[in-house]
């Protein structure tokens, strides 16, 4: 098995997640290797409290890798930005 990875990456945060968790964004340096948005999802999610009400999995957030959008099976890459937020409404 290799040895190890750091995955340095910054997380954004939009609207009601914003308010919710209290940040607007955060680094990371994610440990291991092959790490997708689902991974990360379940990683915030385990923080418990505001993150893990944030990102139950009953709530419905959109996520973009480098400004596109992608599902959970999205691998991450070093130095890459996530950004999460709720789905738009129109209205």
């Amino acid at each position: 098995m290799m040895s190890s990875t750091s995955l340095p990456i910054k997380i954004l945060y939009f609207a009601y997640l914003r308010e919710q968790l209290g940040v607007d964004s955060e680094t990371l340096v994610l440990q291991g290797q092959e790490w997708t948005i689902g991974k990360l999802r379940s990683h915030l999610r385990s923080r418990g409290g505001a993150y893990a009400q944030a990102f139950a999995a009953d709530k419905t957030v959109k996520a973009a890798l480098n400004q596109t959008m992608v599902d959970d099976s999205a691998v991450i890459t070093s130095e890459a930005e996530i950004a999460f937020f709720p789905p738009v409404t129109g209205g």
